[in-house]
């Protein structure tokens, strides 16, 4: 459930026009031309997404399920939550069993819905939901043939401390973890 504050000001833009100038196979990029509430017109460069999931896969020893893969837009391997593009029309929990089994050879038991925010809202409408995963049962991994994904299972515990030294730096992962904290103190 989400609400929005409103502090008295219309801070919308008008829609002048939009060009898609990219489309590919995971994003789109268009060029909108919008009207400021002062009148004047500039640019927005707007990165178009289907929207993603992420998964907090907590075993019953508490243990989290983390995979390791290299990201080439930062050029290094990141320790991440388990996450993936939605397929079109696809439902984001049909989606979050899909990306856990297929990235970790892991199926859940039990999939709850803990947020649902906007990645970058600054230039792409890209939306992840993020689910907790419990009762884990391991079968195997299904990776794309273009994915390359070690599975690292640690201690919740272990995992925050590397939110917090920077050791894991993806921003649905770090939100992700400490989610988990908070539903754990809550159930």
């Amino acid at each position: 459930m989400a609400f929005l504050l409103r502090w008295g000001n219309n801070l919308s833009e008008d829609l002048v026009s939009s060009e898609r100038v990219y489309e590919g196979r995971i994003i789109n990029l268009r060029v909108d031309r919008v009207r400021l509430p002062s009148g004047r017109v500039t640019s927005r460069e707007i990165v178009e997404h289907r929207g993603a999931v992420a998964i907090v896969a907590l075993d019953g020893e508490e243990n989290v399920l983390l995979v390791n893969q290299f990201r080439t837009a930062v050029g290094e391997e990141l320790l991440e939550l388990p996450a993936g593009t939605l397929e079109p029309d696809e439902e984001p929990r049909v989606c979050a069993l899909r990306e856990l089994r297929e990235e970790t050879g892991y199926v859940a038991e039990h999939l709850e819905e803990l947020y649902v925010f906007y990645a970058s809202p600054g230039f792409s409408n890209e939306r992840i939901w993020l689910y907790m995963a419990t009762g884990l049962e391991q079968h195997s991994q299904e990776t794309e043939g273009d994915e390359i994904i070690e599975v690292v299972k640690l201690p919740l515990h272990r995992a925050l401390e590397m939110a917090h030294t920077g050791e894991i730096c993806d921003g649905k992962s770090v939100l992700g973890l400490m989610a988990a904290k908070a539903w754990m103190v809550n159930t």
